[in-house]
């Protein structure tokens, strides 16, 4: 199955591809642009809601559910919002089906047309702070702090599984604030959070840094971002949490009576992530070989493969291998034991290969004998001996291991794909290499726009914390020479 694989030296975007396909986590729906998740897909998916939505309520958050469709005069309320998302709507214009002329098909009822249409949702800002002003009133009802889980509509034109696709999964938070200080705190804190799970459940590490104006989210008045580095050298925007200032609020007139007796505009943030999440597990570990998934998101931890001719030696092995099934379960590692006798054993490992498992166990008649199994991990393909009486202990210290591992394996790529550069000439030179670069930017949006005509590179964000000696001192930009703030992060991307 790994053969099927398109090599990623080969061809990187149709070896993803491949993989999503071959690894049994989506598909392509009849809709254009859209896309089936499959089970193993999504119960990845559903680690991942698990994981962040436990965060998320630790952090204050409740969760609610707010309408699919959104009135249109709704998004004309908040000028910049609707500028951002027009061209990526689609609209809803009548209520109503008939039987065609022919009778055998169905039509659009002329006669259902809607007096007002209705947006699939791209986002829920408009809807959302248009419920919010009905609920605020005091500074006594602030802060207001909730996420929903749910699916929205852009109409990409160019599409691919996970990474960009018309209809997506993902979370979007929405918080109403009494100060601007509360508000921006918020947003914050909530990239952070981002980036402790990207780091310590995804095992991929990330940028945190500020988005430049011409970047950020349409209606923001600031977006914080967490960018990861894929092994071809793009970046991928994974995360983002916006602080809206007072935008939407006066947008649609959400006042509140302030502690001084007086009228004030709620301060606002939204943030989400969606299943491009997904996108980023896959391209940041997975190799030629299949999957690679971290211990935390691996729907099956554990596989373990029998091998055995005859029942006797069959049903031995099972007696040796339950109690050991049990124990690892009780420890709330999940396991699969895979005695098929319909396929071969070389199949499986192929199979559970493919599929990303962290950890094999096998067991044939020679094991039995020598009370000993056979462990291989997924991260780094090795494989070895120990006794059955270690198994447990065994497995759980080497879930661990492989977590850290990958997180450290991805590190050291992300490391030292960091160029910092001073001249435009030299940067047009690394930037055809990949990765990400730091380099002086005079703040223009004019030079910014030159910038990504002229390399098809973006400011991906000013980062928050020191990467690289200096990139946080001023200088003089790359292309103008004009003074320069500090240094800025640049890449490609998807």
């Amino acid at each position: 199955m790994a053969k099927e694989l398109t090599p990623r030296a080969e061809n990187y975007s149709q070896w993803y591809n491949d993989l999503v396909v071959k690894a049994d986590l989506a598909e392509q729906s009849p809709v254009r642009g859209c896309m089936v998740i499959k089970p193993y897909g999504y119960a990845i998916w559903e680690k991942m809601q698990a994981e962040l939505d436990r965060r998320f309520k630790e952090t204050g958050h409740v969760n609610a559910y707010f309408p699919l469709l959104i009135p249109k005069s709704f998004l004309s309320r908040e000028a910049e919002h609707v500028e951002g998302f027009a061209k990526e709507c689609a609209v809803v214009t009548h209520y109503r089906l008939k039987t065609n002329e022919t009778g055998d098909g169905v039509v659009v009822d002329p006669e259902a047309k809607l007096e007002e249409e209705l947006i699939v949702r791209p986002t829920s800002e408009t809807i959302i702070w248009n419920t919010y002003k009905g609920w605020i009133h005091s500074y006594r009802d602030l802060p207001i702090l909730c996420n929903q889980w749910a699916n929205v509509m852009r109409w990409e034109m160019r599409t691919r599984p996970f990474l960009r696709t018309a209809e997506f999964l993902w979370q979007e938070g929405h918080t109403a604030h009494e100060t601007r200080e509360e508000a921006e705190a918020e947003a914050q804190k909530m990239l952070h959070v981002y980036g402790d799970f990207a780091e310590n459940v995804m095992a991929v590490p990330v940028i945190k840094g500020v988005k430049s104006e011409t970047e950020r989210f349409a209606g923001a008045v600031d977006t914080y971002t967490i960018e990861a580095l894929m092994q071809d050298g793009k970046a991928l925007q994974s995360g983002t949490s916006h602080f809206l200032g007072q935008n939407f609020a006066k947008a649609f007139d959400a006042q509140f009576q302030n502690r001084e007796g007086g009228m004030d505009y709620v301060w606002a943030t939204s943030w989400g992530v969606s299943t491009r999440l997904m996108g980023a597990l896959i391209m940041t570990h997975s190799d030629d070989n299949g999957l690679v998934l971290p211990p935390k998101l691996a729907p099956i931890q554990v596989v373990i493969v029998p091998i055995f001719k005859g029942d006797d030696q069959k049903n031995a092995i099972a007696e040796k291998l339950d109690p050991i099934i049990k124990e690892l379960k009780s420890k709330g590692i999940s396991v699969k034991y895979d005695d098929d006798s319909q396929k071969r054993p070389g199949f499986k490992f192929a199979e559970y290969e493919l599929k990303g498992i962290p950890v094999r166990l096998c067991m044939g008649a020679r094991d039995l004998e020598n009370g000993t199994i056979e462990v291989a991990r997924r991260d780094n393909l090795t494989k070895e001996s120990i006794n059955l009486t270690d198994t447990v202990s065994y497995v759980e210290k080497l879930l661990v291991d492989i977590q850290a591992n990958m997180l450290k394996k991805a590190l050291d790529f992300r490391n030292a794909s960091i160029k910092t550069v001073d001249t435009y000439e030299e940067f047009k030179t690394e930037i055809e290499k990949g990765g990400f670069i730091l380099a002086h930017w005079d703040g223009t949006a004019e030079t910014e726009a030159l910038i990504k005509e002229e390399t098809k590179a973006t400011i991906r964000c000013v980062p928050f914390d020191s990467y690289i000696a200096g990139d946080k001192e001023p200088g003089k930009c790359m292309v103008t020479g004009k003074p320069s703030k500090c240094r800025v992060l640049f890449a490609r991307s998807y």
